[in-house]
């Protein structure tokens, strides 16, 4: 399975008991008529896949639904689901001009107000 949208929570990786089980959790939001945003985890090395993504990213994460039995001390018996991601890629934006490229300082630019009367004007009009 797999789940598509935009990045919109990207957590840092915590790390718990002693034996050193690490985890990291994503937000994405899918992208149709009624988008939703999903949590999805990454576990011990699937951690680092995520540090090259930053929220706002468009990806395609790759999933595997998970689920426990979990008995409390009052012998009541509840069950547990968990979405983990496996793989994750960076989806190609639709529009192509979601950042545009900074504009250099007008100091870059030389001045045009210096005429050169040895180049030859070689214009038709």
């Amino acid at each position: 399975m797999d789940i598509s949208g935009k990045l919109k929570l990207v957590n840092d990786t915590k790390e718990y008991g002693s034996n050193g089980f690490r985890k990291r959790e994503v937000v994405v939001t899918t992208e149709e008529q009624y988008p939703q945003d999903i949590l999805v985890e990454f576990i011990q090395d699937k951690c680092d896949l995520l540090n090259s993504f930053k929220v706002g990213d468009s990806v395609k994460i790759d999933i595997n639904l998970r689920g426990r039995e979990w008995e409390s001390p009052q012998k009541e018996i509840k069950y547990f689901n968990s979405i983990q991601g496996w793989r994750l890629e960076k989806l190609a934006s639709d529009s192509g001009t979601d950042e545009i490229p900074p504009v250099p300082p007008a100091e870059a630019f030389q001045p045009a107000d210096e005429i050169n009367e040895n180049e030859p004007d070689d214009l038709p009009f």
